[in-house]
């Protein structure tokens, strides 16, 4: 335990979001999303989120920054984690597997016209695929939040892919929280 261990963790997060910010494509692709979720909620329709673990986590603070406010007091924004609901999460894991726990959400809340984010470091949560191809199927727009991991299956299947400059997986989770902090930003200064 030293400080130049602090240090390091601390340079290695400043190296990954040098490399997002100086990645003209892949900001871009942030204003595009920011774009179609902001159009999203203008005619009525709800984000939804869903991730694993940490991602699980992310899910529900984004949600959170939507329905409550991020930085401007304003109208609530339609959003939901599909991470928040264990009675749904228990038994559709129990009665059809794990893999559905989000797809089965998806199918039962989902319209078209909604916008679904899904977010995994690794772009091969099965869970996540399953709910971005059911989303496809019902015309519902899809972001696939990931890491710069080329052969993740999310990438191929997402209508919009948000890819974190790096492959650790606390420096990819980082660079999700930074890209959906300013997601909700740009939407927020869109609603106000």
């Amino acid at each position: 335990m030293s400080l130049e261990t602090i240090k390091a963790s601390f340079q290695a997060s400043i190296d990954a979001k040098q490399a997002l910010i100086n990645d003209a494509a892949r900001l871009e692709e942030l204003l595009k999303v920011a774009k179609v979720a902001s159009s999203t909620i203008k005619v009525g329709k709800k984000i939804m989120l869903c991730g694993n673990g940490g991602s699980a986590a992310d899910s529900q603070h984004i949600a959170a920054e939507f329905i409550g406010r991020f930085e401007k007091d304003r109208k609530s924004m339609a959003a939901i984690a599909l991470t928040t609901d264990t009675s749904a999460l228990t038994a559709i894991g129990n009665d059809y597997g794990y893999e559905e726990v989000f797809s089965r959400q998806v199918e039962g809340l989902g319209l078209s016209g909604d916008l679904l984010i899904g977010i995994s470091t690794s772009g091969n949560s099965k869970n996540i695929i399953k709910a971005l191809e059911v989303a496809k199927k019902r015309g519902i727009l899809t972001v696939a939040l990931v890491g710069d991991k080329p052969n993740g299956s999310m990438q191929a299947i997402a209508d919009y892919v948000l890819a974190a400059p790096c492959t650790n997986t606390a420096r990819i989770q980082e660079c999700h929280i930074l890209m959906m902090h300013t997601l909700c930003q740009l939407v927020e200064s869109e609603s106000v």
